[in-house]
């Protein structure tokens, strides 16, 4: 008599396994390393991980297995808490790195046991009394494994490189080693006779999105290899109707199935947009409110066709660019009570209503409103971001820190070139005070008053060093130093900076004002530094200057200040070599860098994406782009989800198929290939 397994069966025989897994991995590994010449400069590294390897592996499986067995999401990530910049963790290069390392071993896994994984599946969505199989209700899928995996080679002292290569190097052996805990599972399914019914269960209603991400863990394209247009499609119609009644493209009709498709025989213009409107609201993945939506939209839709010749021609014709964005917009939610939904089928309801109400619906009518729908959109996605917008803009800051830092201090080296400053004076200029205008450039903004008024106090020290003419100028003088020695104190305090280090050169400082006031030049003459000598070439072209002409040229360089090209520089901030790319091959070629960089340019605020990020898919929405496109904000279905993603990330994510748009795949271009499909004969 079959048994009935407990939902615990699985996870309890994968927690006894993990043990030994490990132990398997470990060698299955090595024996990889041995076995391909190209993979004998990874030994070195793979040494420094075998010592501690089954510990680690087993003990980060065990963790997020038992997670699983408790009901909780073993990869489930808390929220960002709001309030600073400590709070958003920026997705960079390596982390991209990360993720397309684990989604590769997770991949590996299942093309191998794609049928096993199935079952397995739809056998946990069965217990949770889930319509359709989810991947991330599956506690034994393959990214629990990755990420184990992940956590042993990050736990010894190896370079994100190595890891990566590593992680690669171990994905076959461990497809393989789970394809075999998988089969276990599905025999004890088998046993107990329910194989059929987790076989089947969710089968109808299967997720709609998962062709995508699964294609794009692969790296390649989620659409068909041959695409139907708008104008093919009415082409092939009018040849179809050219035909002698009675015939196809294959030949007599014959006897059809009174459940199918009816055949495009005869059909007219009104017919072929009715049908492909009917495949428009037939897709599984918009919830019933968006498809009353649209299904409203197609009084407009059927009245503008009477006029509009090109409306069955032109796939960018903005009427279908309106349904597609509404389409693609909507479909990223999974309940009809979203608020973030409902907000925008309000909006849209009064959007409707104006296309319908038209006496004569055109394409500019359609476009005017698919341009206030992106405003709405844009500006939806706007203020989800708006709480973290301040430490965004500082986190993109903290990243130019170096850079600034060597600009400023060219600039300082530049304004001081010649002053009479002392030698500890003159080095708090260059270190300390370059700190603290970086620092105030990254908490408040490159052009903002506490940057200029950090870079003024340099031209201040340096104008409280000139020689006073008389007693008048001596008590000026007097009476500003005590404000100019307060505001370097406090741009000490800025920095933390210790009283150790602060203090000989803020006393330096004051001596030299002492003598100032006492009718003396600021440094005696002999212990004045002599001033760098000129390039070679500007020595040889130019004649010696006279005094009065080396005394301007010390007062114009006095009075400068830090030159603009620095607010406008084009920072490079990648640390980390790109990930060899797939989608788009080689980046050191010209097209593939043209071809990333139309694609960053393309990327708007509002537009939804998948994307593989911290070891699982995410939905999420752009809400924010930096001022150079090197940094974007990212927001899930979940509002409280943040995803802070550097431009390379960005780029290593799209060369492995590991990011895609929805609207790559709109709802218009799957109903006219289902209609090609149907014209074709299925």
């Amino acid at each position: 008599m079959p048994f009935s397994p407990h939902p615990h069966d699985l996870l309890d025989h994968a927690l006894t396994e993990a043990g030994p897994l490990a132990r398997d991995l470990l060698n299955s590994v090595q024996d990889e390393l041995d076995a391909q010449p190209q993979h004998f400069p990874l030994r070195e590294a793979w040494r420094k991980v075998r010592a501690h390897f089954v510990t680690d592996f087993e003990g980060r499986l065990i963790e997020l297995l038992q997670a699983g067995r408790r009901g909780d999401d073993p990869l489930h990530r808390a929220p960002a808490q709001f309030g600073g910049l400590e709070s958003l963790s920026l997705v960079d290069e390596q982390q991209a790195l990360q993720d397309v390392a684990i989604a590769h071993v997770a991949h590996a896994a299942e093309e191998l046991s794609r049928a096993e994984l199935h079952q397995i599946g739809n056998f946990f969505a069965a217990l949770r009394g889930i319509a359709r199989a989810r991947e991330r209700d599956n506690p034994l899928r393959p990214a629990l494994f990755a990420h184990a995996l992940h956590h042993a080679l990050a736990s010894s002292p190896l370079g994100a490189q190595a890891q990566y290569e590593l992680m690669r190097v171990a994905a076959t052996p461990l497809a393989r080693a789970l394809n075999r805990l998988y089969t276990q599972a599905c025999a004890t399914l088998h046993a107990a006779n329910i194989s059929d019914m987790v076989a089947s269960h969710g089968h109808a209603q299967s997720d709609p999105l998962a062709h995508q991400r699964l294609a794009a863990a692969r790296g390649v394209s989620t659409r068909p290899t041959a695409h139907g247009t708008l104008d093919g499609l009415s082409r092939r119609v009018d040849a179809v109707n050219s035909r002698p009644q009675g015939l196809s493209s294959h030949g007599p009709l014959t006897h059809r199935d009174p459940l199918a498709p009816a055949p495009f025989v005869r059909t007219t213009g009104p017919d072929m947009l009715s049908r492909l409107y009917d495949q428009i609201l037939a897709d599984p993945r918009l919830l019933p409110p968006l498809k009353a939506l649209l299904a409203r939209l197609q009084i407009a839709v059927v009245r503008l066709a009477r006029t509009d010749s090109m409306l069955l021609r032109r796939q960018d014709h903005p009427t279908w660019a309106l349904l597609n964005r509404v389409a693609a917009h909507g479909m990223v939610f999974e309940r009809a009570d979203d608020p973030r939904l409902v907000d925008f089928l309000r909006f849209m309801e009064a959007e409707a209503q104006l296309l319908v109400d038209a006496p004569t619906p055109t394409a500019l009518l359609f476009q005017q409103v698919l341009a206030r729908v992106d405003a709405h959109i844009d500006q939806q996605a706007r203020q989800s971001s708006e709480r973290n917008a301040v430490a965004l803009a500082a986190l993109e800051r903290e990243q130019q820190r170096s850079d600034w830092r060597e600009l400023i201090r060219d600039q300082i080296d530049h304004q001081i070139a010649g002053a009479p400053l002392g030698p500890r004076v003159h080095r708090f200029l260059q270190t300390a005070w370059v700190d603290v205008i970086v620092a105030a450039m990254v908490r408040h903004g490159r052009d903002s008053r506490e940057a200029h008024a950090a870079m003024e106090m340099v031209d201040a020290v340096l104008d409280s060093l000139v020689t006073p003419r008389d007693l008048a100028d001596r008590e000026a003088l007097r009476m500003r130093l005590p404000v100019l020695i307060e505001s370097l104190v406090t741009g000490c305090d800025s920095i933390q900076l210790s009283e150790v280090k602060r203090e000989p050169a803020l006393s330096e400082l004051m001596a030299q004002h002492a003598r100032l006031l006492r009718g003396l030049p600021a440094l005696d003459p002999s212990e004045r530094r002599p001033a760098a000598p000129p390039p070679a070439s500007s020595a040889a072209s130019s004649a010696p200057a006279s005094a009065d002409e080396i005394v301007k040229r010390l007062m114009e360089e006095r009075d400068s200040q830090v030159p603009s090209h620095w607010l406008s520089a084009d920072v490079d901030r990648g640390e980390l070599p790109t990930v060899p790319v797939q989608l788009y091959n080689e980046h050191d070629s010209p097209d593939a860098r043209a071809a990333l960089q139309r694609w960053i340019d393309g990327l708007q605020i509002g537009r939804w994406f998948h994307l593989f990020i911290q070891g699982d898919w995410h939905t999420a929405q752009i809400a924010w782009i930096s001022e150079g496109r090197q940094f974007l904000l990212f927001v899930g279905r979940d509002s409280d989800e943040r995803l802070p993603l550097t431009r390379r990330a960005l780029e290593a994510l799209l060369s492995n198929g590991l990011i895609t748009a929805l609207e790559d795949d709109n709802v218009v271009q799957r109903a006219v290939d289902t209609l090609m499909s149907d014209l074709d004969g299925g």
